[in-house]
């Protein structure tokens, strides 16, 4: 007897386990708003192998994301970013401070696992960014100087020496931790490393950005978001 109620109260157990599994869960895909914080910098090397010595800058990110179901607690997620980078660099009495604004695809793979009433949240992925518009600030002593940014692959030797262009395309890895309420309210920590020079192939004479190999966008970053 004391086995059968036993069994019958495991049984009861974990269909209410599964019940409330079940109602946490969304099946199909669930869209979700973001947006949040992000400390970024622009790392690389000089033409003589050096590391380039520049200092991190906050912007910001806001956007949009859908989660879709691959297999159970798998999901692919792509979205869609207004993400703000750069950096700032001291040369001498000088400081530049480079704001560049990015729309940018992020394309992850997540794991959602149950945790306590919620789901906590590991992604990882590639994302691809594309350069809208940019500042460029020049900041020694009283003077100070400010210039769009352009976006380009090559820069003409004719270009003015007082212009500051980037390639337009970014493209890169990201890695995020988080967690997601039964509500559908999730906060994440992220990191994403950029994989493809940024600088573009410079033909101006004494130009400054001749002593730069290679420029890259690293950073990380907060997200609070709601999904729906």
């Amino acid at each position: 007897m004391k086995t059968k109620i036993f069994s019958v109260a495991m049984m009861l157990m974990l269909s209410a386990t599964l019940t409330f599994a079940q109602s946490t869960h969304r099946a199909g895909p669930v869209f979700g708003l973001l947006g949040g914080v992000n400390i970024q910098n622009l790392n690389g090397k000089d033409i003589n192998g050096g590391n380039l010595d520049y200092d991190m800058i906050v912007g910001y990110h806001i956007g949009a994301n859908v989660q879709i179901p691959l297999v159970p607690e798998f999901y692919f997620q792509p979205g869609l970013l207004f993400s703000t980078k750069g950096a700032k660099s001291t040369t001498g009495p000088v400081t530049s401070t480079y704001n560049l604004s990015y729309i940018e695809l992020p394309l992850n793979f997540v794991y959602k696992g149950l945790l306590g009433a919620g789901y906590v949240m590991v992604g990882f992925g590639p994302y691809v960014g594309y350069g809208i518009m940019g500042k460029a600030k020049h900041e020694g002593g009283s003077l100070s100087f400010e210039n769009d940014i352009e976006f380009t692959n090559t820069v003409e030797a004719g270009a003015p020496l007082t212009t500051t262009y980037f390639k337009p395309l970014d493209v890169g890895g990201n890695v995020f931790v988080g967690y997601e309420t039964a509500g559908g309210l999730f906060f994440q920590l992220n990191s994403q490393l950029g994989m493809l020079a940024i600088n573009p192939e410079d033909n101006r004479l004494l130009a400054n950005d001749l002593s730069i190999k290679s420029m890259k966008n690293t950073g990380f970053g907060l997200s609070l978001g709601y999904r729906f």
